[in-house]
């Protein structure tokens, strides 16, 4: 994966997610809904084999930088709450 901020202001970014799929920009987009400082959070894939995902975020004015590291932040500690949980399911 490599990570392409292609433009940047107080409030909004464009970040070019090289190598990624509609799987982690579907799941990003959807934690950064959830955030009460973004006001939009959205994608643009123009074709899954020949171009790269652009993920879209507009804030309340707060860095979009740190809103997307609060972001994966929150992904990271979903998915070890899944593993945990499938653990424990499987070990019954």
């Amino acid at each position: 994966m490599e990570l392409k901020i292609l433009d940047k202001t107080d409030s909004d970014m464009h970040l070019e997610i090289i190598g990624e799929s509609h799987t982690l920009l579907n799941m990003l987009k959807s934690i950064l809904l959830e955030d009460e400082r973004v006001h939009t959070a959205s994608y643009d894939m123009k074709h899954v084999t020949i171009s790269e995902p652009v993920l879209f975020v507009m804030t309340d004015g707060t860095d979009p930088i740190i809103v997307v590291k609060d972001a994966a932040s929150a992904l990271v500690s979903q998915c070890d709450e899944f593993i945990t949980a499938f653990s424990k399911a499987v070990d019954v």
